[in-house]
């Protein structure tokens, strides 16, 4: 493909072919493309690292968040509005000595709702969330 510019010499050729260099590199370019967006995670969460899950006896003492079907707030056993949300977890959190908050959601709420209500948590300070689950029958 290349031509002989050596007219009448002999010798090597010492033009360097960057065609395969090209070649790899836009394949790691299109590579780094498609990976990059998906090492990007929008919400945190510790998950737990056990093969059965370990039973949680919540008490009064903890910070239990619940989030009904109708969309209505519950800290402990007090109903909450949106707006008061904030100061009053952090007050439980001084009072219980701990920075963790257990959320309870209804089975039947959309995803959505409880995204957005993590999200409103955490860009509110609140980075330790726990999300509370029943152990299912065994069949």
């Amino acid at each position: 493909m290349g031509a002989n510019l050596n007219k009448g010499k002999k010798g090597a050729i010492a033009d360097i072919n960057v065609t395969p260099l090209v070649d790899v590199m836009l394949v790691l370019l299109v590579i780094f493309m498609i990976t990059a967006p998906l090492m990007l995670n929008g919400i945190n969460l510790e998950l737990p690292k056990t093969k059965e899950v370990n039973p949680m006896n919540l008490t009064t003492k903890q910070v239990v968040l619940s989030l009904t079907l109708s969309g209505e707030l519950f800290l402990g056993k007090d109903k909450v509005l949106d707006s008061e949300l904030i100061d009053l977890v952090k007050e439980r959190f001084k009072e219980a000595g701990s920075e963790i908050l257990y959320l309870r959601a209804d089975y039947t709420i959309k995803y959505g709702a409880v995204a957005k209500l993590v999200s409103f948590l955490k860009s509110a300070g609140v980075i330790n969330i726990a999300l509370v689950t029943e152990i299912e029958d065994k069949k």
